[in-house]
C-alpha cells in the first residue's frame, strides 16, 4: 500500500484534488482529510493544530484501510516541517509520496472568498493564513513534486498527481 500526501496552503485545492483523484483511481483506495480526523476541541495549548492526534488517527486509519484491501491512501492536509513529514511517513508505514499543491495568490484569494461568503471571521483568518502558510511551506524543505492548481480543472490536476504517484511507486502504468 502506498500513501500520497497532498500538502499546501489553505485554498489551494487539496480536498478537491483528493476527491477528483478518488474518482479517477481504479485501484482499491481511501481518501483521508486531515482537517476532519484532527477535529477535536479544545486543542491542547502545546499542540494547537492537534498534530499528535492527527498522526495517531492517520496511522490507525491507514492500518484499517490496508486490512480492507486499499492499495492507495490519498491524504489531504498540511504538514509544515520536514520533521513532521518524516513523522507522518512513519505513521503510514514509510511508503508516502508528498505532492505540494500551489496556486497564484489571486486564485487562492478568489477560492477563499467563494468558500467563506457567509463566514467573514473565517474568511479573514484564512486570508491571513494563506500567505503565512505559503511562506512556512516554502522554507520547510519537504521533498516532493510541486503541482500548480491555478489554471487547470481539478480533474486535470488530479490526473497529473496520479501520474506522479505512479512514477514514484511503479503501481500504475
Amino acid at each position: 500500500m502506498h500513501t500520497v500526501f497532498l500538502n499546501g496552503t489553505v485554498g489551494v485545492g487539496k480536498s478537491s484534488v483528493a476527491d477528483a483523484m478518488s474518482e479517477l483511481e481504479p485501484r482499491p483506495h481511501a481518501v483521508v482529510d486531515l482537517d476532519e480526523i484532527r477535529r477535536f476541541r479544545p486543542a491542547a495549548a502545546r499542540d494547537p493544530f492537534n498534530l499528535e492526534l492527527q498522526l495517531a488517527n492517520v496511522a490507525a486509519l491507514v492500518e484499517n484501510f490496508g486490512a480492507a484491501g486499499a492499495q492507495l491512501v490519498i491524504v489531504a492536509g498540511v504538514i509544515e516541517s520536514r520533521e513532521d513529514a518524516e513523522r507522518f511517513q512513519r505513521a503510514v508505514g514509510g511508503s508516502a509520496t508528498f505532492v505540494r499543491l500551489t496556486a497564484d495568490a489571486t486564485v487562492i484569494e478568489r477560492r477563499l472568498r467563494a468558500r467563506h461568503t457567509e463566514d467573514p471571521d473565517g474568511l479573514a483568518w484564512h486570508l491571513a493564513r494563506a500567505p503565512e502558510l505559503t511562506a512556512i511551506l516554502d522554507s520547510a524543505g519537504i521533498e516532493g513534486e510541486l503541482v500548480d492548481t491555478s489554471a487547470d480543472d481539478v480533474e486535470v490536476v488530479a490526473a497529473r498527481v496520479l501520474r506522479t504517484v505512479a512514477a514514484g511507486d511503479g503501481a500504475r502504468g
